[in-house]
């Protein structure tokens, strides 16, 4: 059991190498900038469908399973599979599942993840807008409770009341029409 574990960490490890190497190579080149690089969807589609055969054979990737690293290598995966929405969320129920033996900062970034695809507010505020400010969160006055939960440093209240209000997303979402037929197209939010 030790040895398939270790190899399906290294395995994982291996996966996440290529997808930051090709994302590196892509974003020297200027290529990451404008929408979905093709490259970049076909590696994060490959490692997908790889972590989703580990998952058949040995259910989700715990730490005790794959060891710290790789449970880290796995969320990652998942965190770039973003073309996949059921894949994603698939993933969030057995990481809550397995709460116990996940980082929970990984199950935090994946909430908030999920949440700002689909045009919803977030609970961490670990997903930023183009501006670079937290993106709308559910309750900005406990979210430093909610950040602390998942080791996440607090945020200063100066910086929560820069944070847009809820009844923004919809402007904040409408300002890129690209990332909107993106997200329709990939069925993350249904066409209006």
């Amino acid at each position: 059991m030790i040895i398939m574990n270790e190899a399906f960490a290294k395995e994982l490890m291996n996966l996440a190498e290529k997808d930051l190497s090709v994302r590196e190579k892509l974003n020297s080149e200027g290529k990451l900038a404008n929408g979905y690089h093709p490259e970049m969807e076909l590696v994060h589609r490959q490692n997908a469908e790889r972590l989703r055969n580990i998952i058949k054979e040995i259910g989700y990737p715990t730490i005790s399973k794959v060891g710290e690293k790789g449970s880290d290598v796995a969320w990652l995966i998942i965190q770039h599979s973003i073309g996949e929405p059921e894949f994603m969320k698939s993933c969030y129920k057995m990481m809550i599942e397995n709460k116990n033996d996940i980082n929970p900062l990984n199950i935090a970034y994946l909430y908030d993840r999920i949440r700002v695809f689909q045009s919803q507010p977030q609970k961490y505020g670990t997903q930023l807008t183009a501006e670079g400010i937290p993106y709308p969160v559910e309750d900005k006055n406990h979210l430093n409770e909610e950040r602390l939960k998942v080791n996440l440093p607090s945020f200063s209240q100066e910086e929560i009341k820069k944070i847009p209000g809820i009844e923004t997303i919809n402007e904040l979402d409408n300002k890129d029409a690209d990332y909107t037929m993106w997200r329709i197209k990939t069925g993350w939010i249904t066409a209006p």
